[in-house]
């Protein structure tokens, strides 16, 4: 049996994919396969958190359907959250899904695709407890020395505008010991860049030691051999401890990176979304960050347009933003779900109000990030080879340690030779609001 795996949405959402590929790979009888056009099951693991990403999921399944009918593809299973929060509809208005995987079950993906050959279409949705750990076969999907580390499941923050706690149910952290456990079986691999990822990275180990125990697992994490970067996605700034900034500023391993969504600044729409944190608090933190850190990479998220937020607290927002200067920043256009506690507040906003908003965050952020490109021409930097390039013009593709792999750009490099996966010094010659240009001026193994 000859299976595809299409997955959609965020890096815990690829973590997922990874871990539903490792075990349908342990059967001798299927064979994973990369092209759509050679499977015979295709398997499409979704996202619901905004209706952005929920039109993404529905038109992949529609388009794999399309195929479907030409005959070649048998059986089409749909897992992850829009599975999990729309079970029963997706098959009623989609009779070409044959069955249904929800987030907390995909450790019955298998069992999901031998009822469907049975003509039977299955739904596991009922149990939000599955907690992948290092026994769990996995297939990693990135670059070969780059790897997600997924240290936790679920969330318990309830911002009003998302309905993550639904689909994935309470945070459930892994065990320290465990996680060490998979992250030197990664290393053997030649994984060399560990991200580590949860929905919330700050409130690790709260459930199962009593205390956030997110410093404590990076200091373990650094002593691994053959792990060289480590990046940390997904920080809450209330959750943002001095013993955190410490570890992170002391080990050198540790990328100075600092994701943090903080949403917005305006404590009315800040109560108002359920976070814990004032502007006050977000400056302070933000700062004290920025002065313990020396260049410290700052990535945050920003939602325009939420419930009853005014032009003036928009104009606050941006204000900040301007003053701030964060390297990169995702701005997400409020997304009305249902089921959520925003979906039942006063004062939403027209579509056209969001967008106009959007748009002028978007531009001013662009703006932000180019001019920080442009202060890099002439520096050397140290930058991990992630591939071959495919643009005549340049030799390779790599990522600064403030890169992030997928999100925050590239760097093109133009002269030199490397192999894929190591790390040399690049001098970087010009830029784009995003990406880098430059030439290697010292290869790892020849210093």
């Amino acid at each position: 049996m000859k299976i595809n795996l299409i997955s959609l949405g965020c890096h815990k959402n690829l973590v997922d994919s990874e871990n539903m590929l490792g075990i349908l790979d342990k059967n001798e009888n299927i064979e994973i396969v990369k092209d759509l056009k050679d499977a015979e099951v295709v398997i499409v693991n979704t996202c619901g958190f905004i209706n952005d990403a929920k039109e993404e999921a529905i038109n992949t399944i529609i388009s794999v359907s399309e195929e479907k009918k030409q005959g070649k593809i048998k059986k089409i299973i749909v897992a992850g959250c829009l599975a999990q929060r729309y079970a029963e509809e997706l098959l009623e208005e989609l009779p070409e899904i044959d069955g249904i995987v929800g987030t907390g079950e995909l450790d019955k993906i298998e069992e999901v695709i031998n009822d469907s050959f049975e003509n039977k279409k299955t739904v596991k949705t009922e149990r939000l407890d599955f907690l992948a750990d290092s026994e769990t076969a996995r297939i990693v999907s990135t670059y070969p020395h780059t790897a997600y580390l997924k240290i936790a499941e679920g969330c318990d923050n309830h911002c009003t505008y998302c309905i993550i706690p639904k689909l994935r149910g309470r945070y459930r952290s892994r065990t320290i010991e465990d996680i060490i456990k998979e992250a030197k079986k990664l290393a053997k691999k030649g994984v060399r860049e560990l991200s580590i990822i949860a929905q919330d990275t700050t409130d690790y180990g709260l459930d199962i030691y009593g205390e956030r125990a997110l410093p404590k697992l990076l200091k373990e994490i650094t002593k691994i051999n053959g792990i060289d970067w480590i990046r940390v996605f997904y920080t809450y700034p209330n959750n943002f401890t001095e013993e955190l900034i410490k570890v992170i500023k002391e080990e050198d391993k540790i990328v100075k990176y600092a994701d943090i969504p903080i949403q917005h600044v305006s404590d009315r729409v800040l109560k108002r979304m359920n976070r814990q944190d004032t502007f006050e608090s977000i400056k302070k933190k933000l700062n004290l960050i920025k002065k313990e850190i020396p260049n410290v990479v700052f990535r945050t998220s920003l939602i325009v347009g939420f419930p009853g937020e005014t032009e003036l607290e928009f104009e606050e927002l941006k204000e900040f933003v301007k003053e701030f200067k964060f390297d990169y920043a995702g701005i997400f256009n409020y997304s009305r779900e249902e089921g959520t506690v925003a979906d039942k507040l006063d004062g939403h906003l027209s579509d056209e109000e969001r967008h106009a908003r959007w748009q002028e965050l978007f531009d001013l952020q662009n703006e932000i990030s180019d001019r920080k490109n442009i202060d890099f021409i002439g520096k050397e930097i140290e930058v991990i080879i992630d591939r071959e390039s495919e643009e005549e013009e340049y030799l390779y593709e790599g990522r600064t340690r403030g890169q992030a792999l997928d999100i925050d750009g590239i760097v093109f490099i133009d002269k030199g030779n490397a192999k894929i996966g190591e790390i040399v010094k690049v001098k970087i010659e010009d830029s784009f609001s995003y990406d880098l240009i430059g030439g290697i001026v010292e290869n790892e193994y020849t210093k």
